[in-house]
């Protein structure tokens, strides 16, 4: 599972060396990041504070898939 986070300045600086341990996330503007669950157990364990935006599975969706064909 994937999680949108966002982070204020401090807790980002205090979030990079976990993410850097525990992520290949993807950094967006506005100290935005797509993180995996690990990571944010980790940040959550430590105590780190952020909003999550979104969150995604990773299930596979059935686009691009059509009708009558094995998936």
């Amino acid at each position: 599972m994937k999680a949108v986070t966002q982070f204020t300045k401090p807790e980002e600086a205090r979030a990079l060396p976990i993410l850097l341990r525990h992520s290949a996330g993807t950094v967006l503007p506005n100290r935005t990041y797509v993180l995996d669950e690990e990571a944010v157990a980790e940040l959550r364990k430590a105590g780190i504070s952020f909003l999550t935006l979104s969150r995604q599975s990773h299930a596979p969706g059935l686009e691009g898939v059509g009708s009558g064909e094995r998936v």
